[in-house]
């Protein structure tokens, strides 16, 4: 490039006295409005279009900040950075500052997600891992602090680059919030409303740091192993399940399938198995109808049924009030929603005093089901 093609291009750089940003795509962040040896004339007219607002840098240092409106740049719409220049009585040449166009709009449905499973400690299954992705959506609330602590002297700070040190913050706030949650591990993929609005609240605080507001954070999915997803299906069956039906079902299942296999010695020995309990069952049958049972004892029919026994409640102490009488089922549905916990005090009729939750024989259901110890060895 020759001598008077480089005094052309200053001229013609110097001289354009309009400063604007035309946003032609949909992920950029922030843009530095680019001129000859960053020169501005004075009396330009500066453009700030909906969803933008501009930022003026002075050797590092945040300066003026602009939003949507047409100004005229002079030493009264320039207040900050005429100080930080020394202009007292004004100026009438070119000045140089950087100008950062930062995009203020919805930036929605950003991924997050945590790329290898982090560990959490449950009473029943011991330490689990688990992942954890969803969506989020942010904005730009203060372009000034997030062009001076972020962007820096990026010239074209993208969503691809801001989303990087978003993502390692939620999944790391994410983390110590799912871990102080401390609840029974099946609950996390049960109540992730909840979760999601908590997590907000958490990250809420580290992204008003730099400039950003958290508008939206969503969890969608909360995975496990498939190994400890069955047996917490079984665990949560057998809580429910009347342990004798269960048994008097399996063993009709194991005779079933043992009447199959006609030819086996199994099957037969099977088959001879459920002919005397058929024959016992009709046995007892007879005997009931003839008012003698094979025993020989004589039982006697009872008269009606007996009386309803009445149903235990239960006082809880709520914020060092005594709250109650609840049932049973109410004070399940209590601890599930957080309102008591492990150690919540708890009072029933023929208890001497107060006792936590977590003390009560029959209330411990409600920290998982109960483990029978181990068996005793030989």
């Amino acid at each position: 490039m020759g001598l008077f093609d480089e005094i052309k291009k200053k001229l013609s750089h110097e001289f354009i006295d309009i400063v604007e940003w035309l946003d032609t795509g949909n992920d950029t962040i922030v843009h530095r409005f680019e001129r000859y040896q960053n020169e501005i004339k004075n009396n330009a007219q500066l453009i700030v279009r909906e969803g933008q607002t501009a930022v003026f840098v002075n050797e590092g240092q945040l300066a003026d900040v602009f939003t949507p409106g047409t100004y005229t740049l002079n030493t009264k719409n320039l207040p900050i950075l005429t100080t930080l220049k020394g202009w007292k009585y004004g100026f009438d040449s070119p000045f140089k500052a950087e100008v950062y166009f930062v995009n203020t709009r919805l930036f929605t449905d950003e991924k997050w997600g945590t790329k290898n499973p982090f560990m959490l400690s449950d009473d029943r299954f011991g330490l689990v891992e688990i992942r954890a992705f969803g969506t989020y959506s942010f904005r730009i609330n203060d372009p000034g602090k997030f062009v001076v602590d972020v962007v820096g002297t990026d010239g074209n700070f993208t969503n691809y680059e801001v989303n990087e040190h978003l993502k390692s913050l939620i999944v790391t706030r994410f983390t110590d919030t799912v871990g102080e949650a401390n609840l029974p591990i099946e609950l996390y993929a049960a109540n992730t409303s909840e979760l999601s609005e908590t997590c907000q609240e958490v990250m809420q605080p580290e992204f008003n740091r730099v400039g950003i507001e958290l508008e939206r954070f969503y969890i969608e999915n909360v995975s496990m192993p498939e190994e400890l997803k069955k047996e917490i299906f079984e665990y949560s069956r057998l809580d429910k399940l009347d342990m004798a039906k269960l048994s008097q079902f399996k063993a009709a299942k194991a005779i079933e399938a043992a009447a199959k296999n006609e030819g086996g010695t199994a099957g037969a020995g099977m088959g001879m198995g459920m002919g005397f309990v058929l024959a016992q069952q009709m046995g007892n049958m007879m005997g009931q109808n003839m008012g003698q049972p094979m025993g020989g004892q004589v039982q006697q029919a009872p008269s009606g049924p007996p009386p309803i026994p009445a149903q235990t409640t239960y006082y809880y102490a709520a914020n060092g009030q005594q709250a109650g009488p609840v049932t049973f089922d109410r004070l399940k549905e209590l601890f599930a929603s957080r309102t008591i916990n492990k150690d919540t005090l708890i009072w029933k009729q023929g208890m001497d005093n107060w006792a936590s939750l977590k003390e009560i024989e029959e209330l411990k259901s409600f920290l998982g089901g109960n483990t029978p110890p181990p068996l005793p060895s030989a």
